[in-house]
């Protein structure tokens, strides 16, 4: 079972790697996606990554939450369903 992660406040300029490297320090990353707008196909500013660990996807929210990315401070928390 994988952890769904939220990672918002992303520096427009952030990309799939990048997310996946920062990521990737704390255990196996199984996808890393930022989202983009459908029309304009520009990065909306957060993503999701899931991790495969449940103690890795904890330990990688409590240290990268407000951490610096590209000059931005970047939130992070377990994604919610979509209601």
């Amino acid at each position: 079972m994988t952890v769904q992660i939220y990672v918002g406040n992303l520096p427009f300029s952030a990309t799939e790697g990048d997310l996946r490297s920062a990521f990737e320090k704390f255990g196996a990353v199984s996808s890393a996606k930022i989202v983009t707008d459908r029309d304009t196909g520009r990065a909306k500013g957060f993503g999701f990554v899931e991790m495969a660990d449940q103690a890795a996807a904890e330990k990688a929210i409590s240290s990268l939450d407000g951490a610096d990315m590209g000059g931005r401070n970047i939130k992070v928390n377990i994604a919610r369903p979509k209601k």
